[in-house]
């Protein structure tokens, strides 16, 4: 492939695995389409698909993977502990190779064009696509979540930017546009006070005086009876792994609370993993360009 954009979207489905695998059929199969990564929680009842390919093709596969989830997620019946507003809750597109961030900005705006239009489910642009510094924020966009999402649609200041004025009856409303690649990096407490938590994800996330990078917030995993802080990094570079984790450890212990394990969903950077093994580690002078990998042919 000579241009590569990446696409990460996130469907509001994590539990019922024949649903997923239609879904993510979308994606198989396709010329100039890979298919990297896919992976569901429960909990949270979504899934997060992580995909790369050309641009016409990776915007064909897209479109039809939304009709998919359109067809097969009925948002008057779903529940998680993530917060979301469709079906197809956010649609990133990421520019990987050859491809600029203008570039990854017009294929979420054809995508957004052609699946309104098709299916009737009304698009928000975000990010580096936002149409409105207002809608550059994901979190502010989902306020409301898909149950107050129609009334919200009532206000001028939150017409869609493509489709319909109000949401797609049983599909909501989704978020598109143009980012830069982030981390979705989780943290496990060993208590099942979820309260706990939140607070430190309002610690710890830009808006509550934290991380300039960080989103965050408190959810439950019931199937294990314990919190988490679930955070999107979307600069590792400025706000790094390790330095989150070690904070994120230092505030729980104000609690009586111990980090018990992370996880990281989707792909992540190698550079973002090397940076946390030399501080962890304390190499000194270490370079990416030791690691073995990066030397194969």
């Amino acid at each position: 492939m000579d241009k590569i954009l990446e696409c990460v979207p996130n469907y509001s489905e994590g539990r019922d695995k024949k649903k997923i695998e239609a879904i993510v059929d979308c994606f198989r199969g396709k010329d100039n389409v890979k298919l990297l990564d896919y992976s569901n929680d429960e909990n949270h009842n979504r899934s997060v698909v992580t995909v790369i390919g050309e641009p016409e093709a990776l915007r064909a596969a897209v479109v039809e993977s939304i009709g998919k989830a359109i067809e097969l997620i009925d948002m008057t019946k779903h529940e998680g502990q993530h917060p979301r507003m469709g079906c197809v809750d956010v649609i990133p597109f990421i520019p990987i190779k050859n491809c600029t961030v203008e570039e990854a900005d017009a294929v979420a705006k054809e995508v957004a064009k052609e699946a309104s239009e098709k299916f009737g489910q009304p698009f928000f642009l975000y990010e580096k696509s936002a149409s409105a510094p207002h809608r550059e924020n994901l979190a502010d966009i989902r306020k409301g979540q898909f149950e107050g999402m129609a009334e919200k649609m009532k206000d001028p200041m939150w017409k869609p930017d493509f489709g319909p004025d109000t949401i797609h009856p049983t599909g909501g409303v989704t978020a598109i546009g143009a980012r830069m690649p982030l981390v979705a990096f989780n943290i496990n407490l060993d208590t099942p006070n979820v309260e706990i938590a939140t607070a430190i994800a309002k610690k710890i996330r830009f808006i509550g005086g934290g991380f300039r990078y960080v989103k965050a917030m408190g959810v439950m995993l019931e199937e294990r009876n314990i919190a988490q802080v679930s955070m999107n990094l979307v600069n590792y570079e400025k706000s790094a792994i390790y330095r989150v984790f070690e904070t994120v450890k230092m505030e729980a212990r104000r609690y009586g609370v111990n980090v018990v394990g992370s996880e990281v969903i989707g792909l992540v950077p190698m550079a973002a993993l090397v940076d946390a093994a030399e501080y962890y580690l304390q190499i000194e002078n270490f370079d990416i360009n030791q690691v073995l990998e990066t030397r194969l042919i």
